[in-house]
């Protein structure tokens, strides 16, 4: 069932008329990763046989940023690209329910009487097969399928995804490969190229001094990146693609200052200032390392530029940040 795509906010409001009675697919869904893709398509494909909406429903902050705002998790898909990717994948709309006193205190009953059913309309569930809910995780999926046998609904419990190696794909686990520069692997479980994206701001324009202009983007302090050299691909606000080089760190060699994402653009020479940029993640060449002076570190800067165009030269054209069968793949061309 084709609708408008639209993302709602459901804390105080229940779905729209026209997108009640539908298939419900709860998660986190941090990352849109491979893992997440069983539980994705299952709602789906139940949602176009049955010719219902189908609503991703989803949590802002992540639950454990809430049970530990000291240690708040990096976001892999921030709410914005997950509506993005909710969209073109196929589903009508992504509810989001905010993570808070009030909600973590809801009770099994409470979550499926309130959410489930007075302000989604659901009539099918689809979650991974170890989904707890309510106060304490008193909601146990085995209690989500009785609940649905007296209350009118049906569950779908989907089984975790696992990779070639048999192991469990999971954000936690590509957090944990980005962490380490480990980008071969963290995109294999996510199944597409990681991204980094955000405005661009005024540095100290050094990287222009030295004849490698960059457009410098911050990221958050909680951010699970390792610190050195990439081969990036970037895309602008107006869809130009452009081949580049990146440095995430403090430059040692200068002023060890605040930790930035810095990309130098092949065969670009433009103004950068306040747009949104993202940078796509393909490989990491190296640590970020204090040279003696700015004649060593440009002879270096040549040699990286020169090591990420040979190897962006090997990916296919239009090989992007996004899945493959979400339309937006094929972009730059």
């Amino acid at each position: 069932m084709t609708t408008d795509f639209q993302t709602i906010a459901i804390d105080d409001i229940n779905l729209p008329a026209k997108l009640r009675g539908g298939v419900v697919a709860i998660g986190n869904f941090d990352g849109f990763h491979r893992g997440h893709r069983a539980v994705i398509d299952e709602a789906l494909t139940i949602a176009d046989k049955n010719n219902c909406p189908a609503i991703l429903l989803t949590f802002n902050p992540h639950p454990r940023t809430w049970f530990s705002p000291d240690k708040p998790v990096y976001l892999l898909t921030p709410p914005q690209l997950k509506a993005a990717l909710a969209e073109k994948f196929g589903f009508s709309a992504m509810a989001i329910h905010s993570f808070d006193k009030n909600f973590s205190s809801l009770s099994a009953d409470e979550f499926i009487h309130n959410i489930l059913l007075e302000k989604l309309g659901a009539t099918h569930i689809v979650t991974g097969h170890d989904f707890h809910f309510g106060a304490k995780r008193q909601g146990t999926p085995q209690y989500l399928v009785e609940a649905g046998k007296e209350q009118g609904f049906s569950v779908t419990l989907v089984k975790a995804c696992r990779d070639e190696a048999n192991e469990i794909i999971s954000s936690s686990r590509i957090r944990s490969h980005l962490a380490a520069g480990e980008l071969t692997s963290a995109n294999a479980l996510l199944g597409y190229a990681y991204s980094i994206n955000g405005t661009v701001v005024s540095g100290s324009k050094m990287g222009r001094k030295l004849g490698f202009p960059t457009a410098n983007i911050s990221l958050p302090p909680n951010v699970e990146l390792k610190q050195g050299i990439y081969a990036v691909r970037a895309i602008r606000a107006n869809g130009e693609v452009h081949d580049g080089v990146a440095s995430y760190g403090r430059r040692p060699t200068f002023d060890n200052g605040e930790t930035l994402f810095e990309t130098h653009l092949f065969d670009f020479d433009g103004d950068l200032y306040g747009e949104e940029l993202t940078v796509i993640l393909y490989s990491w060449l190296r640590e970020e390392i204090k040279f003696d002076g700015a004649e060593e570190l440009v002879d270096q800067m040549k040699l990286d530029a020169q090591e990420a165009r040979q190897f962006l030269t090997t990916l296919p054209p239009g090989h992007l940040r996004w899945p493959v069968g979400t339309g937006i793949s094929e972009v730059g061309n």
